[in-house]
Formats: structure tokens, C-alpha cells, sequence
């Protein structure tokens, strides 16, 4: 009887262990996150799930393109990418994105546009302010219908959840994020 009391002791400290682990996982290192709406398709839709790494920006700062998960307000966490960095001038002009007044590529939009058909896809304009010191200007991947740094304003480093890393769900997309 003792050797069964001794055994189920043994069991709930390894699970109070396991997650007591978890905790510190998810609150330190990693969490997930499920997308809610469609300002980043096509390369992230609704109700699909990511793991995103909060450490990462700990150790670095967010580069140009990486989709990351700020705190919005208070209640929403939003999904975005980075397209304007530290003292970059951002402005649209014919569907092409200048940086400091250099035309920068965005190839994870190439199919988006080209299902988007005529038009520009993502409107003209100017951020008349540069992107001030620990911050970043995002946007989604979704131009036409996504709430962004064109009208929110820049996001401060302070508000990065993390850089979104790995989808995790459906199954049948598994895989990195680029």
C-alpha cells in the first residue's frame, strides 16, 4: 500500500512540475496566438493558430518583414508586419513601397496582388513623420482592408508581443512563417 502511495506522489509532483514548466514557458518564452480577421491574408487567415517567440526581440530588434503580434489596446492583440524600421520615410507610390526613398520589394504580396486584380493594391500615400526610435510602422498583408500604422500610428517596441515563428494550425499547414 505504501509503495502505491509512494508511486502517486511521484506522479502528481512530476505533473505540478510539467506544469509549473508550461507556465514559464508560455509567460517567458513562446505563446500562441490565433489570428482574427483578414488584414494578413493570404499568408495568414482567419481562425489559423501561430506560435510567436517573445524572447527573440530581447535579444534583437524586429527587422523589416517580420510578422509580429503587438498589444493594439488594451483588449486586442493585432497581427502585422514590419515594413518600416528606425528613422526609415515611408511612402506607397504605384503599388510600390519606398524606404528612404529606395524601392523595396515585398515578394509575400506577389500572389495577393495578383489576385486583387486592377487597381493599386495597396493606395498612395506618405507617412509624413520618420519612424521614431523604438518604434516600428506595420502593416497587414491584406492592404485594402487592413487596420495598420496608416491608421494607427507607429508601434512602439514596448507593445511587440514577439515575432511570429511557426503555424501550428490547420495540420495540413504546418511550417514556418516568412
Amino acid at each position: 500500500m505504501e509503495t502505491n502511495q509512494n508511486e502517486w506522489l511521484e506522479w502528481i509532483k512530476a505533473i505540478v512540475i510539467a506544469l509549473m514548466l508550461a507556465l514559464i514557458i508560455r509567460t517567458f518564452f513562446f505563446t500562441s496566438y490565433e489570428v482574427q480577421g483578414e488584414s494578413m491574408m493570404p499568408n495568414a487567415h482567419d481562425g489559423e493558430r501561430f506560435i510567436v517567440n517573445k524572447v527573440g526581440y530581447g535579444f534583437s530588434k524586429p527587422e523589416r518583414f517580420d510578422m509580429i503580434v503587438f498589444n493594439a489596446t488594451n483588449e486586442d492583440d493585432y497581427i502585422k508586419r514590419v515594413i518600416g524600421l528606425p528613422g526609415d520615410l515611408i511612402r506607397y507610390e504605384n503599388d510600390i513601397l519606398y524606404v528612404n526613398d529606395e524601392p523595396i520589394e515585398e515578394p509575400f504580396l506577389d500572389q495577393r496582388k495578383a489576385e486583387y486584380g486592377e487597381g493599386l493594391y495597396t493606395n498612395d500615400f506618405v507617412c509624413s513623420d520618420v519612424v521614431p526610435e523604438n518604434h516600428v510602422f506595420v502593416l497587414g498583408d491584406n492592404r485594402p482592408n487592413s487596420l495598420d500604422s496608416r491608421r494607427i500610428g507607429f508601434v512602439s517596441e514596448e507593445q511587440i508581443v514577439g515575432k511570429v515563428d511557426l503555424r501550428f494550425w490547420p495540420l495540413k499547414e504546418v511550417g514556418p512563417v516568412h
